[in-house]
């Protein structure tokens, strides 16, 4: 995206990136870091449509592990940051039998191993500020759903990740905790559960509160793991679904 200006790293404002935050839960989590004082970075394969969210955005390929890392080095350089968000995430539904294996290799590198090169490269800075706050997006399918062999097998090693971090990184002040959304109405979910299908009914027939979530649910969830007040809670899990994970 454009020039990139230099924050001065005295400077009072927290800093947050976040990880796909062009487009859908990503934009909407990055809009609301922004509501609530962070100066965001976002890093994605693509341009974020939001203007304010332009200035710092960087375009890369975040399963290309190479270039996340130069990228990441280089926000750490120039930005004070204390937050992470490790959001991004795509899906390949297939049932067992048809899962493929150039579709875990995908997953696997996006979902899961740029979280951990990201996370990396920016420790350095998130720990020299004496307070950090990194949040995994999961997903409910950690708990089960049919179709989902390998993308839950992603979201159910980022929550691994995140409770072995916590533990790790504790003495720093830095606490890693996971928001796991239910259905929530994005381009990706409309996609693969066209809304005039059967299988988007049953999914919103299945919603207790009776409604689908929005991205901005997520997003006051990830609000609340950022918080300076949230320094108690690490290794959890939040599930914003809807209440389809009770019972």
């Amino acid at each position: 995206m454009g020039q990139h200006s230099y924050q001065d790293k005295t400077s009072q404002q927290p800093c947050a990136v976040v990880t796909g935050g062009a487009r859908n839960i990503g934009q909407a989590i990055a809009l609301r870091l922004q509501q609530d004082g962070y100066r965001v970075i976002v890093a994605d394969i693509v341009a974020p449509k939001a203007d304010s969210l332009q200035e710092d955005a960087y375009q890369v390929d975040l399963a290309d592990a190479s270039a996340t890392r130069r990228v990441m080095e280089e926000i750490a350089e120039r930005y004070a940051v204390s937050r992470l968000i490790n959001n991004v995430g795509v899906v390949a539904p297939a049932l067992l039998e048809e899962a493929r294996l150039e579709d875990f290799d995908k997953l696997m590198h996006l979902n899961v191993r740029s979280a951990l090169v990201c996370t990396q490269a920016l420790l350095p800075t998130i720990k020299a500020q004496g307070l950090g706050r990194i949040v995994m997006n999961a997903s409910r399918v950690v708990l089960g759903k049919e179709a989902r062999t390998i993308y839950s097998a992603t979201k159910g090693a980022l929550q691994s990740m995140a409770r072995t971090w916590a533990l790790e990184l504790a003495e720093h002040g830095i606490t890693v905790n996971c928001v796991a959304p239910g259905p929530i109405a994005t381009s990706a979910f409309w996609q693969n559960n066209p809304p005039d299908s059967e299988r988007a009914r049953r999914i919103i027939d299945n919603i207790p509160l009776s409604r689908m979530g929005q991205p901005e649910d997520v997003a006051q969830a990830v609000s609340f793991f950022c918080d300076e007040r949230s320094s108690f809670i690490t290794g959890q899990t939040l599930f914003v679904c809807g209440g389809v994970t009770v019972g």
